[in-house]
């Protein structure tokens, strides 16, 4: 997967979701398409880890 910043990806999931909930989605692109959710939510995850780390250390210096 390119490298994407936070707002794109929570874009991409909720795109797959609501073509999920829309039943627009054959099973095999259900699966394709859970795969790539996963690793967005794993980038997201990530991602706010990450912020989470940058801001305590910042608050540490004060």
């Amino acid at each position: 997967m390119k490298k994407i910043n936070y707002e794109e990806a929570v874009k991409q999931l909720e795109d797959i979701v609501a073509k999920m909930e829309d039943g627009e989605m054959d099973l095999e692109s259900m699966t394709t398409q859970l795969k790539k959710a996963q690793e967005l939510v794993k980038l997201c995850k990530d991602r706010l880890t990450q912020t989470d780390k940058d801001i305590q250390a910042l608050l540490k210096k004060e």
